[in-house]
């Protein structure tokens, strides 16, 4: 996945991310249920996400369920973006999970999960959003979604998987180009702190342990877009695939990063040669379109590698 695609852009995506609950200082309700489902999300087991929203959603709030089953539908079009069918279901989605954990804060605005979990409602439709180029509707979901995190923790300091949403926001609103801080500065939102940002990403990232999977996803960009460190997003890539090896994203974006900032790719067509034996043996989510995909991965870096050769 590109920088102008899937997760492109992302100066105004404050929070892609819904942080797993967690359950330290018992700061959100049913971290541990809840954790559950979410490992599903990420391992793009897609149909049994509701099963365990049922078994979750009571005792769990609904707000937290309801804003599950948007990441849930978001990680489904994020695997295969070209495919367009998903996304009126999923903007119904949004707007009424929007609408019901705006209705939670508005009954219950001393409680820090429900501020948290409205943040979480609006992040998937962030990303929806710069997927499908609508950068001014991004950036103002972007905005409500920090103000939702600052919110959070005023209340409670101790959650620590709500720094990282901050951290996003702080960290891309520094490095953005110049474009995107002209839009910012339309838009009357703040401005960042690179390092700061780091530093709180980091933060929740240690302190949130429920939260690693997503947020060493969103921080694998950080490393390969800006930090120049393709080592480091492919270590948590590969540590993301050996806990979550059902979805293709993790495999993938190893392949695309060996290519694109290694120059190695005689590596990447061996990773798009792992991806494609998971496919034929129905080991991965969606394997024909996966299939395809690794087939086309194999022959465009096995080309690419010939040609190097013949250059040197």
């Amino acid at each position: 996945m590109k920088r102008g695609h899937g997760h492109g852009c992302l100066v105004l995506a404050v929070c892609l991310v819904l942080a797993a609950p967690s359950t330290a200082d018992a700061a959100l309700t049913e971290g541990a249920r809840l954790a559950v489902v979410y490992d599903a999300i990420l391992d793009a087991r897609f149909d049994q996400v509701d099963p365990l929203l049922k078994q979750a959603c009571p005792p769990a709030p609904e707000g937290a369920c309801a804003a599950l089953r948007v990441v849930s539908l978001w990680w489904e079009i994020s695997i295969n973006p070209d495919y367009r069918a998903l996304d009126r279901r999923f903007t119904d989605l949004a707007a009424a999970t929007i609408a019901a954990n705006e209705a939670w804060t508005r009954r219950e605005p001393l409680r820090a999960e429900a501020w948290f979990y409205l943040a979480g409602a609006y992040a998937p439709r962030v990303q929806w959003r710069l997927l499908r180029g609508e950068r001014i509707g991004a950036a103002r979901d972007g905005n409500k979604i920090r103000e939702a995190l600052e919110r959070a923790l005023k209340l409670d300091p101790t959650m620590n998987d709500a720094y990282f949403g901050i951290g996003l926001y702080h960290y891309y609103a520094d490095v953005a180009p110049v474009a995107a801080k002209m839009l910012r500065w339309l838009l009357f939102l703040p401005g960042g702190d690179r390092v700061a940002g780091l530093r709180e990403m980091l933060q929740a990232r240690e302190g949130g342990e429920l939260a690693r999977g997503e947020s060493d996803f969103q921080l694998h960009f950080v490393y390969v877009w800006y930090e120049k460190k393709p080592i480091e997003a492919i270590e948590l890539l590969q540590q993301l695939d050996a806990r979550y090896p059902y979805n293709p994203m993790f495999l993938q974006r190893v392949a695309e990063i060996r290519s694109s900032y290694l120059h190695d790719h005689v590596g990447s067509a061996s990773v798009w040669q792992q991806l494609l034996a998971r496919s034929r043996s129905a080991r991965v989510y969606a394997p024909m379109i996966i299939e395809t995909r690794a087939l086309a991965g194999i022959e465009r870096e096995t080309r690419a590698a010939a040609t190097r050769d013949e250059q040197r």
